[in-house]
């Protein structure tokens, strides 16, 4: 098989799949590449970046699923990441191939990315995909004379039904086999104007090395047509003060010619394609009645319709809290059954504590999430696929512009509402790089069920159980505000962080709505597939990593002979008139060790931090022990208080040795005011190493995970002391 003009036969052919949102590319992607998928991020930047190993015709080929984009007018790192790909100035080889993915029910639309795309040089292999929706809908298109139009193979596809893919493989092949010289994309659609200025701006470039002449070209151009875009700002960086006054003189030629950067570009394209498709291209008359538009006439009806989303949106979460809890517990309950098999089979000592109160109870921590990883995912599957998600999300679009954000970002806080971890990963639908990231730093402020037993315990101990005004019950009336309380932290602070740290041109909502059609559920499948393992392999390792530390800090330094003496004579005679004195000492024992590690050591170090909360060390200790899951803290203060780790937060005793607890002179730790102050730390803190650390896999950078710690704990913090100070003054 012959090779490519100056590559070698090692390397693997590089094949980019490039398309506006909504055009089946991420399924075309995954037909393609099954689950020889890797995942990570283009260099410099937090875009993630999925690569395919595949093989074509005898050789390797490495498919690049590049982020969804309108145009090659790049505003934000997602849309830049196409450019620098195509023309490999982000360090990478170019690609030598690009599919270029389009729906073929709206080529108007699509087609612009593709007339921009064919300018940059690289071979291009035009992929019509929803080809069966296009048929449905009465469509008639002329594929060869499209081809002979734009100068470059058109292949019909349906990637949900995987029709078309043979097809498309070999046609890729064969453009891959004939080399960049093959090449015929259409060079007149811009005006002689314009393409004379391209020229001018083309040769005061200096910093072109490394990239093709067509590449450096096509850098020029769109320097020149996107002011202030993301392309003139990188050729300003590294080229001399030449360069930018010949720009500057080149715009000011076009302006005095009366041509309007940027507005001119989008009507000779669209000139261009119109009269291309007036002639490849056919609509039926008479189909305004299709499915889809009697579908929307109620589903975006702004009254029914956001009834019905809210709905929908109910029945998902009632459905995953439904299924995750048993199958969660069932997850619990074997990991329960290993470390029974563990203890069994080992006598008491470090062996059989490191492996059951740390690695097993860290894999524990990993794979709990699991059940509602894959279930969320499962149903944002169905919903993209089906075309529901772009409705709900242009419904709920008014409600999140109060924060500064779109409608993709509210399934993501909803989900967070039951854990933020499968709610961070859930963002991947949002586009926008900004909006991305302000919902993944205030998805932790959504109260998730692993505070409730904070919450349960601190309300039944110590609020009164009364009527507030003689209606609400004054704990139920608590509970609430704590449960929403993070809810109505974030959405100042996310308008603050969109109009500071994330300040940039607002995503609007350009948003298109697909048709609807049945999803794929192979397709659904293998996006399931692909979180779980992601989660898993990434995330996950750092979150057993973390269990196994905390473990670690509480258990070490100390004796631990005693201890292990009377487990043994626990487990061996059970039946002994001395086993409820052993268990005493026991309990005594564990308190005595819990605080003397380094664990205990850190609570009584930060206690001067906490002591203007009303707290005392055993907060503390409770606080960094929970660390790897917030509901820890129950286990940790039942045994700073002698009574086991096997307490719930309806045990009375904890109850009672909370109210018991008292300073060194004699006054009582704990109060309302110190109550409150504990509810409010914990429903605003980032106590959660799961979290963190699913944050530090969805942005690849540990610089988000540890802004997120310290502002929330200095949030949670200053939100307790308020509520400590103000409450101890009634």
């Amino acid at each position: 098989m012959a090779d490519l003009v100056g590559s070698t036969p090692s390397r693997p052919w590089r094949v980019a799949l490039i398309g506006n949102p909504n055009t089946g590319k991420s399924t075309l992607f995954n037909a393609l590449s099954g689950l020889r998928v890797r995942t990570g991020n283009y260099p410099g930047v937090t875009v993630e970046q999925r690569v395919g190993r595949v093989v074509w015709g005898g050789r390797e080929v490495d498919l690049l699923d590049l982020p969804g984009t309108y145009s090659l007018a790049p505003r934000s790192p997602d849309e830049m990441v196409a450019v620098q790909v195509l023309t490999g100035v982000s360090g990478e080889p170019a690609p030598d191939l690009v599919i270029c993915i389009c729906n073929a029910a709206a080529l108007e639309r699509n087609l612009y990315l593709a007339t921009q795309v064919l300018e940059s040089g690289v071979p291009v292999v035009l992929c019509l995909n929803m080809w069966d929706a296009a048929q449905a809908a009465g469509l008639q298109i002329d594929t060869a004379a499209l081809s002979a139009g734009l100068g470059v193979p058109v292949v019909c596809t349906s990637a949900s039904r995987r029709e078309g893919l043979a097809e498309l493989q070999r046609v890729a092949v064969d453009r891959l086999q004939a080399g960049p010289a093959s090449q015929c994309a259409v060079k007149d659609i811009l005006s002689v104007e314009i393409r004379r200025e391209v020229v001018a701006v083309f040769a005061a470039q200096r910093s072109t090395g490394g990239i093709s002449p067509n590449a450096a070209e096509f850098l020029a151009s769109r320097a020149l047509l996107d002011p202030e875009g993301s392309v003139e700002k990188l050729l300003l960086s590294q080229e001399d003060s030449q360069f930018a006054a010949t720009l500057t003189q080149a715009r000011e030629r076009l302006r005095v010619a009366g041509i309007e950067i940027p507005s001119t570009e989008a009507r000779q394209r669209y000139h261009f394609i119109g009269r291309l498709l007036h002639t490849v291209q056919s609509r039926p008359v008479g189909r305004s009645g299709q499915l889809t538009d009697r579908l929307d006439a109620i589903l975006t009806h702004s009254v029914a319709g956001l009834a019905i989303c809210l709905g929908v949106l109910l029945l998902l979460f009632s459905t995953i809290y439904w299924f995750t809890a048993p199958l969660s517990d069932g997850v619990e309950s074997l990991l329960g059954l290993v470390s029974e098999t563990v203890t069994g089979s080992l006598a008491p000592g470090p062996l059989r504590s490191l492996l059951t109160d740390g690695v097993i109870a860290g894999v524990g921590a990993v794979l709990v999430f699991l059940p509602q990883i894959c279930l969320l995912f499962l149903f944002i599957g169905l919903l993209e696929d089906c075309g529901y998600m772009a409705r709900a999300a242009w419904l709920m679009d008014r409600l999140m512009s109060v924060m500064g954000l779109s409608g993709r970002s509210f399934l993501p806080l909803m989900s967070s509402f039951a854990c933020a971890v499968p709610g961070i990963m859930a963002t991947r639908v949002i586009e926008n790089r900004r909006d991305r990231f302000v919902t993944i730093l205030i998805a932790p402020l959504m109260s998730c069920s692993a505070r409730l037993p904070v919450y349960v315990l601190m309300i039944g101990t110590f609020i009164p159980d009364q009527q507030l005004a003689g209606l609400l019950p004054l704990r139920a009336v608590v509970l609430f505000v704590m449960s929403i309380l993070g809810l109505v932290v974030a959405v100042p602070l996310a308008f603050v962080l969109r109009r500071t740290a994330f300040r940039g041109e607002s995503s609007g909502f350009l948003l298109e709505l697909p048709d609807y059609r049945i999803p794929s559920l192979r397709v659904v499948l293998l996006r399931v597939w692909e979180s779980a393992w992601s989660f898993v392999s990434r995330a996950g390792t750092l979150i057993f990593a973390a269990s196994v530390l905390v473990w670690a800090a509480g258990s070490f330094p100390g004796n631990h002979s005693e201890r292990y003496q009377l487990m043994s004579r626990l487990e061996t005679e059970a039946d002994s008139a001395d086993a409820p004195a052993w268990e005493a000492r026991l309990r005594e024992l564990n308190a005595a060790q819990l605080e003397g590690s380094l664990l205990g050591m850190s609570g009584r170090a930060v206690e001067p931090v906490f002591r203007p909360l009303g707290w005392d060390w055993r907060v503390g200790v409770g606080v960094l022990a929970s660390f790897p899951a917030r509901e820890v803290v129950i286990a940790t203060l039942g045994t700073i208080y002698s009574l086991g780790g096997d307490v719930t937060e309806e045990d009375e005793g904890l109850r009672g040795a909370l109210r018991a607890a008292v300073w060194p002179d004699g006054r009582p730790v704990y109060n309302v005011p110190v109550a409150l102050s504990v509810m409010v730390f914990f429903a605003l803190c980032a106590q959660c190493v799961s979290t963190l650390m699913v944050i530090q896999r969805e942005t690849n950078s540990w610089r988000w995970p540890l802004a997120c710690f310290v502002w929330m704990t200095g949030l949670a913090w200053l939100g307790a002391l308020l509520v400590y100070q103000v409450g101890m003054r009634f």
